[in-house]
């Protein structure tokens, strides 16, 4: 199935479940699983790690992050790309908290983008999106996924990182400021 395909069957059903459908909801859930849970066994094993457990564990962080998350879905944007970026996130997060480095992940994960229309603004959004978080320091892109992306309070974000506050605001701040400049030179670059 491609994932014109896919999108086409799980956008209807999420916008659904985003109006109270639980079947739709579950239906949803059912059919993303699938996808990421084989994006995710096939990223952990080029970073080492075969262990099934592992890629269902990632897969429930993430499957919980996207129910946590809906409020922040962007209707006009592809669901799928939505739940992939939310799948690379914890996926990164996990390799993290576990010791590996997980630099050696490629950002365009071509796992993924096989399926996907290259010509999609909104999924090219994503992935610049996605690139400006990794360029930079991980507090920060900690503090932004928490508090930008997650929902959740500075004051949450900076006690989880360990930091006051006004520290948060300001790394918070600076990294929003640096992504700016990051995509403001990658639109500028010609195609």
């Amino acid at each position: 199935m491609s994932l014109d395909e896919l999108e086409t069957r799980l956008r209807p059903a999420f916008l659904a479940a985003l109006e109270g459908d639980a079947a739709a909801y579950r239906f949803f859930l059912d059919e993303i699983s699938v996808r990421l849970r084989g994006y995710l066994r096939q990223m952990l094993a080029r970073a080492g790690r075969t262990e099934p457990s592992e890629a269902e564990d990632v897969l429930q962080e993430t499957l919980l992050a996207l129910h946590l998350s809906r409020h922040t879905y962007d209707q006009s944007s592809p669901v799928t790309a939505w739940s992939h970026a939310i799948a690379r996130y914890k996926l990164v997060d996990h390799l993290r908290r576990s010791g590996r480095h997980a630099g050696s992940l490629p950002l365009d994960d071509e796992a993924f983008q096989l399926a996907a229309a290259p010509e999609d603004a909104a999924f090219e959004a994503r992935l610049d999106l996605e690139r400006a978080l990794e360029a930079l320091p991980a507090r920060t892109r900690g503090l932004i996924d928490r508090v930008k992306l997650q929902g959740t309070s500075v004051a949450e974000a900076a006690s989880a990182a360990g930091m006051t506050e006004t520290a948060a605001k300001v790394a918070i701040h600076r990294g929003l400021q640096a992504m700016a400049k990051f995509l403001t030179r990658r639109a500028a670059r010609p195609p």
